[in-house]
């Protein structure tokens, strides 16, 4: 099958990977055809380096990838970003603030390739469990404040609506940068006009591709301007209703061969 018009790019958790971390045999098996048929394969996550690496390496992955949803476009075949961009030195006072203000609040700095824990909880832990290295545990105050890619929080579900409520009743006060809520435990700042389209964008622009057909997939809110941006937009089954409204084309969840499925769809779809 010929898939040398297309490109595909495809959110990590929740999409690519099932709910245990693992990418099911026929994925693999069908992102290797669309590769061998000529398809240009990576990935869109909102993982520091060493937690993308873990799926980069399964897959072999030789295409750079968006990491920090969106922040930086990164080469794991050269282990090296191609493009980054920082957080504001503002962004620390908004971490301090969210620390005070939800004593339980899970909070991880990501700078360059470090992972920061400045303060855990049991979902922070079950986190970087997943294949991330040796993470920095030290306090605000110890890192450094240059290279700040992405500020983390991490809570329960109930927490994490609480902080969202805070952050948008004071939004003034946060409007150096852009707030995402990428999973229900998860609640992320990023540099300013970040987004996964963007990042895509970039990493497009980097890499000279210009006449692809741009297919995309995800399951959450962090995904939906790289659906939009995409030729065809996918949500798989188990997506955020905005984002299956959004979509083109809503497939099976992703414990059920989401990629097999789409490949499968590309095979015979014939507006390509």
């Amino acid at each position: 099958m010929n898939f040398d018009k297309i490109f595909l790019i495809s959110d990590a958790d929740g999409t690519l990977l099932t709910d245990d971390k693992n990418i099911l045999e026929i994925d693999k098996v069908a992102i290797g055809e669309f590769i061998g048929g000529g398809g240009i394969f990576t990935i869109a996550t909102g993982r520091g380096v060493s937690l993308a690496r873990v799926v980069a390496e399964e897959l072999n992955l030789k295409v750079p990838a968006v990491i920090f949803n969106g922040a930086a476009v990164y080469d794991f075949r050269e282990e090296r970003f191609l493009w980054q961009c920082e957080l504001p030195s503002v962004a620390q006072d908004y971490v301090k603030l969210l620390m005070e203000k939800f004593p339980t609040l899970g909070v991880e700095i990501l700078r360059n390739d470090e992972v920061n824990v400045v303060r855990t909880n049991t979902l922070e832990e079950e986190h970087i469990a997943f294949g991330c290295k040796e993470p920095l545990r030290r306090g605000l105050d110890k890192i450094p404040t240059d290279n700040w890619i992405k500020a983390l929080t991490v809570d329960e579900p109930e927490v994490i609506d609480g902080v969202i409520e805070f952050c948008n009743q004071n939004k003034s006060y946060f409007s150096d940068v852009h707030l995402v809520r990428s999973a229900p435990v998860f609640y992320e700042m990023l540099p300013k006009g970040v987004n996964k389209g963007a990042g895509f964008k970039k990493l497009l622009e980097l890499i000279g591709i210009k006449d692809k057909y741009i297919v995309a997939a995800g399951d959450f809110m962090n995904d939906l301007e790289m659906l939009q941006m995409a030729d065809l937009g996918i949500a798989v089954a188990n997506a955020e209703e905005i984002v299956k409204k959004e979509a083109d084309l809503i497939v099976c969840d992703n414990n059920s061969g989401s990629m097999s499925e789409i490949v499968e769809y590309l095979k015979k779809a014939k507006t390509i």
